[in-house]
């Protein structure tokens, strides 16, 4: 697969794989010999970027994300970025399926969470460590702090931000260089857009979660989806139900069209939008399946026109959408 440089010089895959679905927020886990085969066939298909989280997990197993990925890429290490996060905790009294999200990035308590992230990953450093939401609590500045101690002790290499705003991100860089940012952007999700030009000045990478807006624009799913409503956060996703899928038709449409000109998926054409846009973007989706791994790698190969980017992103402003998940509830404490 192509490669791409996230800040200064970590280099990636064009695609990256978030494994969280594999433990968390997609229904039941992947059994987890399956889950690890299937990691390891992604690095064997050209991925050499894997997104977790040491919150990624189910209440039973709570971590259960960062250990799989760290037993599935123990024999590729040194060829392969891993990248974890650390800053929040669920709100366990809730009875919501997707839980609000408690912020905590008090020095304590990162100084803890990356002892423990990389004994489950079983490695000596952490290629890309997240501050995974910001805490309105402790200045950004405090955070880039420890940061800096945990790269010249080794533990870290590269650090970001995730969900980040621009003072947060100017204020973070300023004390502690930021690799990358990794916020949501899809098709449906374009609201961090504004911030391009910041991190064009600071050179900063823009890892894209959710680029498929969970799933939906892969065009695989209609108004008769049916998703698990204990743990599963498509059953309250706006895009996934019977009114969200009627307003979507035309975006759906123009996907379909733009597939059938290039010879492609809707999935691809969502993820060759945004790697055409900018080359500091590196989409990060998510699947269970290897034909979905596969076919999601394949989008780096495919090329729009800044024209055809033009168009899509034109079209994109004008056309009725349902609303697109924005993310869990975060608790101010």
């Amino acid at each position: 697969m192509q490669e791409r440089i996230l800040g200064k010089g970590l280099k990636v895959s064009a695609v990256g794989l978030g494994c969280m679905g594999f433990s968390h927020a997609y229904g039941m886990p992947t059994e987890k010999k399956e889950a690890v085969c299937r990691i390891q066939q992604a690095v064997e298909m050209g991925y050499t970027f894997f997104d977790t989280a040491e919150v990624y997990g189910t209440p039973e197993d709570p971590h259960q994300n960062e250990v799989l990925v760290g037993k599935a890429l123990r024999a590729c290490r040194d060829k392969v970025v891993i990248a974890t996060k650390f800053g929040i905790h669920f709100d366990m009294d809730s009875t919501a399926v997707n839980k609000p999200l408690v912020p905590d990035s008090r020095p304590e308590v990162i100084r803890k969470s990356v002892e423990a992230s990389l004994k489950r990953l079983d490695t000596d450093h952490i290629d890309l460590y997240y501050q995974h939401r910001i805490d309105p609590n402790i200045p950004a500045a405090e955070v880039a702090g420890v940061m800096a101690e945990l790269m010249q002790e080794g533990k870290i290499t590269h650090w970001g931000l995730s969900e980040a705003d621009e003072d947060t991100i100017r204020h973070a860089h300023a004390v502690c260089p930021v690799t990358a940012i990794q916020n949501r952007y899809s098709m449906m999700a374009r609201w961090y857009e504004s911030l391009f030009p910041v991190l064009e000045e600071l050179g900063i990478g823009y890892v894209a979660f959710s680029p498929l807006a969970n799933g939906f624009l892969s065009a695989k799913y209609n108004r008769n989806s049916e998703f698990d409503g204990v743990s599963d956060y498509r059953s309250m996703m706006p895009q996934f139900t019977s009114e969200g899928v009627a307003r979507n038709q035309e975006l759906l449409a123009l996907l379909q069209r733009f597939a059938d000109e290039k010879g492609a998926t809707p999935a691809q054409i969502s993820l060759a939008w945004m790697l055409c846009k900018k080359p500091y973007i590196v989409p990060i989706p998510g699947s269970r399946k290897a034909e979905r791994m596969q076919e999601n790698a394949a989008a780096a190969d495919i090329i729009l026109t800044a024209g055809e980017v033009t168009v899509l992103d034109e079209a994109l402003d004008t056309m009725e959408m349902s609303d697109v998940f924005g993310g869990s509830k975060v608790l101010k404490e």
